[in-house]
């Protein structure tokens, strides 16, 4: 997809704050836009680009991991494709690997043969990425590490949350649910998440930290390759011959694969279910939570990840020098704060925040379990 628009913007420094919606007001108002803005999109994919080098006009290009993880294309894309026409007249060379690290390298090598002045890349494998950075680095092209941080080579700027920090929260809303309802002490699985993504290492730390502190007994885990939801539920179907009744709860380290291991525990006949952990605030999600089945979720800020990622990428493409809040292995970044949704928490978090509406979540099916937790 190419996205252009009318007057271009500058970026000087983005501060992080606690609070979701002062973070999203903070990225949008560290731009300063002059003049009409307007924008158009046609489905272009990686084709064609701009061989401007720098400044107005000049391409970027933004590079994601996946699909099977909804929020890729149902935000990340159209959030960062929107900001980046508010900004300036720039082209978007656009690509998604479906979780194949070659298929990736190849994108990118097509969007650098287009002279794209910029590169915004979330990588599916983290080590195999920091040829992609050789590369552009070899070419003069920055790149911004997005929502997963590459493993080496030098990098422009890294935009992300705190990682660790989400496997601790889920860890933590686990144990004190568990010690809550006199479960502090049983059986839990862990579904981690892919073994090639840094991000998945950072959950499993987090989650651990906190895990291996309480009472619980992690009976068997597993990193899930891909983050495949269907083999999250394989391997959970698996471990249920044999810790099927005895399991208070299991750690999935996203709503994907937290969907896959409910999946797997109804096929069982598992009644009541364990109490299951999640990430990303998926609609599905949302409404399992809703319903009972799931627990909690992480919902991240994507907006201003997104936009964020927009604003760095439009500053380098016109060659201006970006700051970050703080330092990860030697680049400059911005970690945003991750917060925890219950069914107590979705009006004050996903709703409030227009994440979704209460009409997205409280179809026919939801209807009733969202009217006995007062969303409406």
């Amino acid at each position: 997809m190419v996205s252009t628009a009318d007057e271009g913007g500058l970026v000087r420094g983005i501060s992080m704050r606690k609070s979701i919606k002062r973070l999203a007001s903070l990225a949008a108002g560290a731009v300063l836009a002059v003049g009409a803005l307007s924008a158009c999109a046609t489905d272009g994919g990686s084709d064609g680009g701009d061989d401007s080098a720098s400044g107005d006009g000049a391409a970027i290009a933004l590079l994601l991991p996946e699909s099977k993880t909804t929020r890729y294309e149902a935000f990340d894309r159209p959030l960062f494709e929107a900001k980046v026409a508010e900004l300036g007249d720039y082209d978007i060379v656009y690509s998604n690997a479906d979780q194949d690290a070659a298929k990736q390298q190849q994108q990118a090598e097509s969007a650098l043969a287009q002279g794209i002045a910029v590169m915004v890349l979330d990588p599916v494998d983290a080590e195999a990425a920091v040829s992609i950075v050789n590369a552009a680095s070899a070419q003069g092209v920055p790149v911004v590490s997005y929502d997963r941080l590459i493993a080496g080579g030098d990098l422009a700027y890294y935009i992300s949350f705190d990682n660790e920090k989400v496997g601790e929260l889920q860890g933590t809303a686990l144990v004190e649910k568990l010690e809550a309802d006199g479960n502090g002490s049983g059986d839990i699985l862990m579904v981690n998440g892919s073994p090639t993504d840094g991000n998945a290492t950072l959950f499993k730390a987090g989650a651990h930290s906190v895990i291996d502190g309480s009472d619980l007994n992690v009976v068997a885990e597993f990193d899930t390759p891909d983050w495949s939801p269907d083999q999250a539920q394989e391997w959970v179907a698996g471990q249920l011959t044999q810790f099927g009744d005895d399991l208070v709860a299991v750690y999935a380290a996203n709503d994907g694969t937290a969907g896959g291991a409910i999946a797997a525990m109804r096929a069982a006949n598992i009644d009541p279910l364990p109490v299951v952990t999640g990430q990303d605030a998926e609609i599905t999600a949302i409404q399992r939570i809703v319903a009972g089945d799931q627990y909690m979720t992480i919902y991240k800020a994507i907006k201003a990840e997104a936009e964020l990622a927009a604003e760095i990428a439009v500053a380098l493409a016109n060659g201006e020098e970006v700051t970050g809040d703080v330092d990860v292995d030697g680049t400059p970044s911005t970690l945003l704060e991750p917060v925890v949704v219950t069914v107590d928490n979705i009006m004050d978090t996903v709703v409030a925040d227009g994440f979704y509406t209460v009409e997205e979540i409280c179809t026919a099916e939801y209807a009733d379990a969202c009217a006995a937790a007062g969303i409406q």
